[in-house]
């Protein structure tokens, strides 16, 4: 069994205790045109995915007017700039865990449902820009997760098999790429279950046989 060479991170409920953000930004804008996703909702079906495909679903869940995305979608991303500026902050086991990572020759990368400044921004604020090798995006694939497209692009850039990458995830729909990229999994909960004991631990038990 090839041992693990690479820790590719999602990155909202990750490194990032954004999910909520992106939900409030979302709902906010939503809220104009008299729309919202209730938290059931959220948690159950819009979790995870990139903001157009959201507002895809609402269409034809809500009869939410097409012609109203692009506003919405750009409206949402306003919110969520200015939740970054207020809400991003440094988080020591995050910044412990990705330099002793590094230190330890593994190769890190970013694969998130967001878009690019979103991303760019919120790793800027929260001070992990420089632990990782690249970052992609929704903008940066044509398929976003639960297609397994962005982990396996990261996996070809670096040039590494799935099986020499363990995968950080926290819901539903980038479980489901992880899965279906090949890579191995490490699921989290929350963002506090992201350190370099718990990422440690896990690449050992791949590398012992244990799935």
């Amino acid at each position: 069994m090839a041992g693990i060479k690479a820790v590719l991170f999602d990155m909202d409920g990750v490194l990032i205790e954004a999910k909520d953000w992106h939900y409030e930004a979302l709902n906010k804008a939503l809220s104009l045109f008299g729309y919202e996703i209730n938290r059931f909702e959220h948690l159950t079906g819009y979790d995870g995915l990139p903001t157009r495909n959201k507002l895809k679903r609402l269409s034809l869940e809500k009869g939410l007017p097409e012609e109203l995305h692009y506003f919405i979608n750009e409206m949402k991303q306003q919110y969520t700039i200015s939740m970054i500026h207020n809400l991003c902050r440094p988080r020591f086991n995050h910044e412990y865990a990705l330099s002793r990572l590094k230190a330890d020759g593994y190769r890190l990368a970013v694969g998130s449902n967001s878009v690019r400044l979103s991303i760019e921004m919120m790793l800027y604020h929260a001070k992990l820009t420089q632990y990782f090798e690249f970052m992609l995006s929704n903008e940066d694939v044509r398929n976003s997760k639960p297609d397994p497209e962005m982990y396996l692009k990261s996996m070809e850039k670096m040039g590494l098999l799935p099986e020499e990458c363990l995968i950080v995830e926290d819901n539903e729909n980038g479980i489901k790429a992880a899965v279906a990229s090949g890579g191995h999994l490490m699921i989290v909960k929350t963002v506090d279950d992201v350190t370099y004991n718990n990422i440690k631990r896990r690449i050992l038990e791949v590398e012992s046989g244990v799935q």
